[in-house]
């Protein structure tokens, strides 16, 4: 994790499903065996697991396989219905310079700010180059909208833009730790999806953002936790 308060550059680790050969034999003592012909065995193909999920050896023909997989349309709501989630932690984040004094807060708004925005360009790019719909960031807002997991209801995002100081510091933790939550959620049930969250981008991201708001939860309850104690002051 990056330090509190720096920029994350949005990178998709291809790493997650573009399959690395794993050359741990080099650090051994020992010589390496080799097959016919004199030469080294090729090290295995290690296909890494989904969030909570160990690791597997796979076969080179597996291995081309799963480099051809395409994007399920379990993966196409994934990516539209993550881009008006994320739009509302950006509108969240655009309230605190004017509703907090704490620094904490400010480089926890920017942070969020910046990474949220640039997924969302990259989550658009997505959907644009394979020829999908491209929601509009406020579609969260039209009458009759479904909110994601997390997500803040029009009363809450109401208190929360009323309250000032302590009290909107609290309000917005505990909403940005509910909304992260949510976050995860959507990745839990795009992987227990049949098929879903193979494809290597979808496969990288969803697991960047498990990762992401599963450590940010965690910061943003260690800086709710001292609040509630410096009101019991």
């Amino acid at each position: 994790m990056y330090p509190y308060g720096a920029l994350k550059p949005f990178t998709l680790r291809i790493a997650a499903l573009s399959l690395i050969a794993v050359a741990g034999v080099s650090c051994r003592t020992a010589a390496p065996v080799t097959g016919a012909g004199g030469r080294e065995p090729r090290p295995p193909i290690v296909q890494p697991g989904a969030p909570g999920e160990a690791s597997r050896v796979i076969a080179a023909t597996q291995a081309a396989d799963l480099s051809h997989v395409q994007a399920t349309e379990a993966d196409v709501k994934f990516m539209q219905g993550m881009i008006g989630h994320h739009q509302q932690a950006v509108e969240m984040v655009a309230l605190i310079p004017t509703h907090s004094t704490r620094e904490d807060m400010r480089l926890l708004g920017h942070r969020i700010d910046l990474s949220q925005a640039d997924e969302i360009k990259m989550m658009k790019r997505w959907l644009e180059v394979r020829g999908q719909e491209i929601p509009s960031e406020h579609a969260m807002h039209m009458h009759g909208a479904t909110l994601m997991p997390g997500m803040l209801t029009p009363e809450e995002m109401e208190r929360l833009a009323a309250a000032k100081g302590t009290e909107f510091d609290r309000l917005f933790l505990e909403g940005m730790m509910k909304h992260h939550g949510g976050a995860i959620t959507m990745v839990n049930e795009l992987f227990a999806t049949p098929a879903a969250g193979q494809e290597v981008e979808i496969f990288s991201f969803a697991s960047d953002v498990d990762a992401d708001q599963r450590m940010e939860i965690d910061r943003m309850g260690a800086m709710l936790n001292a609040i509630l104690k410096e009101r019991q002051q």
